[in-house]
């Protein structure tokens, strides 16, 4: 039961959409046209205009390029958004060339490219852009014309506030940019493995929904079948002793009358096991989660704890099933010779714990356990991992309003300890909130 599915590709969700980068640009844009306008005619600083203006246009120039080539969700591969992430850098590092270099306050605006490469690009990329806007920011440090000031004044900065500068602009670019990187690192993950969860959980409520088909099948078959036995009858009748076709028409009505039994005993099934289908007591819930892991050389011990009030019956759930058949098999990987189930329940409360006698988890990723991906547990011999199978089991159970936590069991021999509690009224709705229509 535990997920196969591996760890995708991150390339393949490495592509910027078009449309955003494209409004990202016609904003800056708009901020730089009217930073030179202000400058130039509010404040009357000397300013060349014109070689501004020429490097805003040929921004603009390429937005609409783009936004008449190609489709507004147009999914940019990522050698073709670094090239422009690039020219966005070049830019603006031109325009600050004639606006003072590093000594206009502007300059913080570098970090930008770099940031989005960080959210939307592969990490050696984002890095090789990093790196050409440091090199072009040490360059600005001491290339650049003058900053513009009041006419026949020439505002000259210290050495110094030019290198806190340079600094500054140098320390942005590695911490927004490993900051940026790892947060949409953590979300693709994340979507990634809800979507591996919601694929799991489809496949469960299909096979649930199978004994629905076959009782749907029986009763369409029903009516031709019945006219194919009608009409082999009449033909046995009809040819009498014919040796030609006496074989032929006797085979056909004996294998139409078995295609009937079959029908019914498909019927039979579905009208008989509907209502114990759809409910499921919990001491046949942890029969049915544990079965399939009865035959693996581990030993799997059932110990009912304090039982207060009548057992919680809850609606057949296949996210439940597959996410404590996850917990179980992990702990039938892990363990060395015994795994042990504890239950209780009462009239608030539903619990179940899963005890091996393995290592258990280390004590450094104890609080990252059910991360997605996370596979740090030292495992025996045959046995799997921690990763996605833990965080999709995770999030189906939570998902029934269940809590579930992780730690070690603090008891001689016994290793790893998973515990999952149910609000009682929530484990007798829990089939509820993840039905799925089809």
């Amino acid at each position: 039961m535990a997920a196969t599915l591996g760890r995708p590709d991150p390339l393949e969700f490495h592509h910027l959409r078009l449309n955003t980068l494209i409004r990202l640009r016609w904003l800056a844009i708009v901020g730089q046209s009217a930073s030179v306008l202000i400058v130039a005619y509010w404040l009357e600083f000397p300013l060349p205009v014109s070689l501004c203006f020429a490097l805003i246009a040929l921004s603009a120039w390429l937005n609409l390029f783009l936004a008449f080539r190609y489709p507004a969700a147009h999914r940019l591969p990522p050698r073709f958004a670094l090239g422009i992430l690039l020219f966005d850098a070049l830019q603006l590092a031109g325009l600050l060339y004639m606006t003072g270099g590093l000594t206009n306050p502007f300059s913080l605006l570098m970090i930008v490219p770099v940031v989005i490469s960080a959210t939307s690009l592969p990490a050696r990329w984002t890095l090789l852009l990093g790196l050409v806007v440091v090199a072009m920011a040490s360059l600005l440090a001491f290339i650049h014309l003058p900053l513009p000031w009041y006419s026949g004044t020439v505002l000259a900065m210290p050495f110094l506030y030019v290198a806190g500068m340079w600094l500054a602009v140098v320390s942005s670019i590695a911490f927004t940019a490993v900051y940026a990187y790892r947060v949409a690192e953590e979300a693709r993950l994340l979507a990634n493995a809800l979507s591996a969860t919601e694929l799991i959980l489809q496949r469960e409520q299909h096979l649930s929904a199978l004994d629905g088909l076959a009782a749907a099948a029986a009763h369409e078959l029903g009516t031709p079948l019945a006219t194919i036995t009608l009409v082999a009858k009449e033909m046995e009748r009809a040819l009498g002793d014919d040796p030609r076709f006496r074989e032929d028409v006797t085979l056909l009505r004996s294998q139409s009358e078995r295609c009937r039994e079959i029908l019914k005993r498909l019927t039979s099934l579905s009208s008989e096991g509907e209502v114990h289908m759809a409910r499921l007591p919990f001491t046949s819930l942890i029969e049915e989660v544990i079965a399939p892991h009865r035959d693996f050389g581990i030993q799997i011990k059932l110990e009912p704890g304090d039982r207060d009030g009548a057992e919680p019956v809850g609606r057949r759930n296949a996210g439940v099933i597959y996410g404590l058949g996850n917990l179980v098999e992990n702990a039938v990987d892990f363990a060395r010779e015994a795994v042990v189930l504890r239950w209780r329940w009462d009239d608030t409360q539903v619990e179940l714990n899963v005890i091996d006698d393995g290592p258990g988890f280390p004590a450094e990723i104890i609080d990252r356990i059910g991360e997605p991906y996370m596979s740090k547990r030292t495992v025996r011999e045959g046995g799997g991992g921690l990763g996605l199978g833990l965080f999709i089991a995770k999030t189906l159970l939570e998902r029934s309003g269940a809590t579930v936590s992780f730690g070690n069991a603090g008891e001689p021999g016994k290793g790893a300890l998973v515990r999952v509690s149910w609000p009682r009224e929530a484990f007798l709705a829990s089939g509820q909130a993840l039905e799925i229509s089809y």
